[in-house]
């Protein structure tokens, strides 16, 4: 009668302790899988990696490119905001900057006008360090006039011969005179013409009259 209770009792001592081991194993594996969840739910997840930022180069710019009337620039002041900003070039060639007042910057290029904004700002500021961006370049212009689809004003950001002006326009009308067009150069107060004969360039002879053109050329198409 004893020994039966004794493995009665013992009998219900295992399954108690079978079952409650079966417990803790169940509970960490759902503290396991719960893990990744309640890190989400928590916030804890890595930080997104912040974007590199690309620094502001403005246009591309010719070699022997300097500033002109309506050209507009970026004058950027390392760490001054305030001083910072676009500026558009007057027709008197001057531009206007907070503190410093007026400034020359016709005929400059951007690394002359970058110093000499440096050097006024250091009346104001303690090692003045700047950028000068050229964010539009509308000074440099061609014309072409006359029996073209699109005559009128093309900006110059590039090398361009007189057959690409023409292109860029539109090409000639029916009624244009193709052997008699002429490019107008005024250079130091002087006037010079050129001549073209569309039909000799276009089948490559005497190339040498499809120039490049220079700011504020005028091409003539009669």
């Amino acid at each position: 009668m004893v020994e039966t209770v004794m493995r009665k009792t013992s009998s219900k001592t295992a399954s108690r302790l079978h079952t409650s081991l079966a417990s803790l194993v169940l509970g960490a594996l759902i503290v396991m899988g719960a893990g990744p969840a309640f890190a989400q739910a928590t916030g804890s997840k890595p930080a997104p990696t912040a974007p590199k930022v690309v620094p502001d180069r403005g246009v591309d710019v010719p070699a022997e490119y300097v500033i002109g009337p309506e050209d507009v620039l970026t004058i950027n002041f390392w760490r001054d905001a305030d001083m910072s900003g676009d500026v558009t070039v007057r027709p008197d060639g001057k531009i206007t900057l907070p503190l410093i007042g007026e400034l020359d910057a016709l005929g400059l290029t951007p690394d002359v006008l970058k110093g000499r904004i440096e050097q006024a700002a250091s009346k104001f500021q303690n090692d003045v360090s700047i950028a000068v961006v050229v964010r539009q370049i509308n000074s440099r212009k061609v014309f072409i006039t006359g029996q073209v689809a699109s005559p009128g004003a093309y900006p110059l950001t590039a090398p361009r011969t007189v057959m690409q002006l023409i292109a860029l326009a539109g090409g000639l009308t029916e009624f244009a005179d193709k052997k008699k067009i002429s490019i107008m150069r005024t250079e130091g107060g002087k006037t010079t013409s050129f001549k073209l004969n569309y039909n000799e360039v276009a089948q490559g002879k005497n190339l040498a009259q499809n120039i490049l053109l220079k700011p504020g050329d005028t091409v003539v198409v009669p």
